[in-house]
């Protein structure tokens, strides 16, 4: 009896083109990134967006997206939300540039957050928030969808990818270190109430 072998649907294998060490040094550095501003903030600030005696609490909140109803405005809450949203996008972007795996980036990026937002509850050092954890987590899927689309073309895009990814990462981390250098000075001169303005 002859055996017919079904068609199978082709898929185009993501580039194993090996990642210069610029993109782990990226990676790296935006991690510290993301750490400064999930569990340092309590020990510096960039001009007026966040006051670091206000970030030493222990705060548990296990209700998904209750800051919607809990937010002072609306603003507030779709700002803390995409906020998260986006601070693990690159997260994402470069753990897949990597690792070339869609599943251990995700993974990845979700142990991260899950340990940043244990870690706020032990030291007080933020507010532990389970919506936190899922707009993180898909953060960071997006961030691998996206490079999935490039890694996934000839071997030319990827690299071009790859470099475009790298470069862009490393000017957010040293326009970060910046910014924490210069924060103070952005807040400006504080004039007493009894005082007056200067003349």
């Amino acid at each position: 009896m002859a055996q017919y072998r079904t068609p199978t649907q082709t898929t185009v294998p993501v580039s194993r083109t090996r990642p210069h060490p610029w993109t782990w040094m990226a990676l790296a550095g935006y991690l510290g990134v993301v750490i400064a501003l999930t569990c340092l903030k309590a020990w510096f600030a960039i001009g007026l967006l966040w006051k670091p005696e206000n970030q030493r609490v222990r705060e548990v909140q296990l209700n998904p997206f209750s800051i919607i109803t809990g937010a002072s405005t609306p603003f507030n809450a779709a700002f803390d939300i995409l906020g998260n949203v986006a601070l693990f996008v690159p997260l994402g972007l470069l753990l897949m540039t990597v690792t070339r795996r869609a599943g251990t980036s995700v993974a990845v990026a979700a142990g991260l957050s899950l340990v940043i937002e244990i870690s706020q509850y032990l030291f007080a050092v933020g507010r532990t928030d389970i919506t936190d954890l899922i707009c993180n987590t898909a953060g960071a899927i997006t961030g691998v969808l996206l490079a999935g689309l490039f890694l996934r073309q000839s071997p030319q895009v990827a690299r071009g990818w790859t470099v475009a990814a790298t470069v862009t990462v490393l000017l957010a981390v040293v326009s970060f270190a910046i910014l924490v250098v210069i924060g103070p000075s952005l807040v400006g001169e504080v004039i007493p109430v009894d005082e007056g303005p200067l003349r």
